[in-house]
């Protein structure tokens, strides 16, 4: 009797291992693994997709903040299956995943997918906003010259004052690049810190500067951004990458891309930006009041 009770002891005790396991195991297989690169906007991103899977499904979202390094480590990562999915650009992922020579534009779409389709994974939910590089003048010189785009600068550059940070000037896609393709030379250039360029232009020191164009501070600034007409700078809209082996074991998860289609523009992206970066909100906080107001969240 002695060696059946330890003989039942023993079953007992691998049926409590075995469940232990299997429980760690769905666990597991319901716990998607995110990553945001080390930006504002990024972090917004990935508290709205967590928010909405969490809500809507059975999974958990566990976020990895702020990745140093972005896309150079988070895609390595996505490959080995470490990440299950994270926001990307799309210029960025041409030319610094796929290895793409050249400016990306949004014509090239059906492209980028396939070759991340090579890679095991897709794009959704692309957001709609598009951070890129752009110019920017004062509201007064643009009515003053009729200023829409950057050819319509160019006719009157001689007169103006341009500030931008110092690596702009040193960059092949910066200011030479500018001064190639639309014949742009400025009465004055000036290197600023990053941070002050829009200092500079609301106390009138320069008349246009480089921006990007989600940048937290033009929801409150002076200025006009003005069109690339001749397509100088690639594009860069905003998606999610996913895994496909994660979005076909999940294929709820479509329906949640499928209402993030669209859904932020450009201002409405520069406007979060702001309210975290200057009005010291959480990017948390933000995120949630935004899918709230457009009815997306309870």
């Amino acid at each position: 009797m002695k060696y059946v009770g330890k003989i039942i002891g023993y079953v007992f005790a691998l049926v409590a291992i075995l469940t232990l396991l299997v429980g760690c195991d769905s666990g597991a297989k319901n716990t998607l693994y995110m990553a945001t690169k080390p930006m504002t906007e990024q972090y917004i991103l990935g508290y709205m997709i967590q928010a909405l899977i969490e809500q809507k499904t059975d999974l958990t979202v566990k976020i990895t903040e702020g990745v140093g390094g972005g896309t150079s480590n988070i895609q390595p990562a996505m490959e080995k299956g470490e990440f299950d999915l994270y926001p990307e650009y799309t210029g960025t992922g041409w030319n610094a995943v796929l290895k793409k020579d050249g400016l990306y534009k949004e014509s090239m779409f059906e492209q980028l997918q396939a070759g991340y389709a090579a890679l095991g994974m897709t794009w959704a939910g692309m957001l709609g906003f598009n951070n890129t590089f752009g110019l920017a003048v004062t509201k007064e010189v643009a009515a003053k010259y009729g200023l829409q785009t950057y050819s319509d600068l160019a006719a009157v550059a001689n007169q103006l004052t341009f500030g931008a940070e110092y690596d702009f000037f040193e960059r092949e896609d910066g200011y030479n690049a500018l001064r190639t393709t639309y014949a742009l030379v400025f009465n004055k250039t000036m290197d600023l810190d990053i941070g002050l360029k829009y200092d500079a232009i609301r106390q009138r020191k320069i008349d246009v500067m480089n921006i990007f164009t989600t940048d937290g501070q033009l929801s409150v600034a002076d200025v006009v951004v003005l069109g690339d007409d001749k397509g100088l700078y690639p594009s860069y809209v905003c998606g999610f990458v996913i895994r496909n082996a994660v979005l076909k074991a999940h294929p709820e998860l479509q329906q949640i891309f499928d209402q993030m289609k669209g859904l932020i523009s450009n201002a409405a992206m520069a406007d979060m930006n702001y309210m975290v970066e200057v009005g010291g909100q959480e990017p948390k906080d933000v995120a949630l009041k935004f899918l709230q107001a457009k009815g997306l969240l309870q």
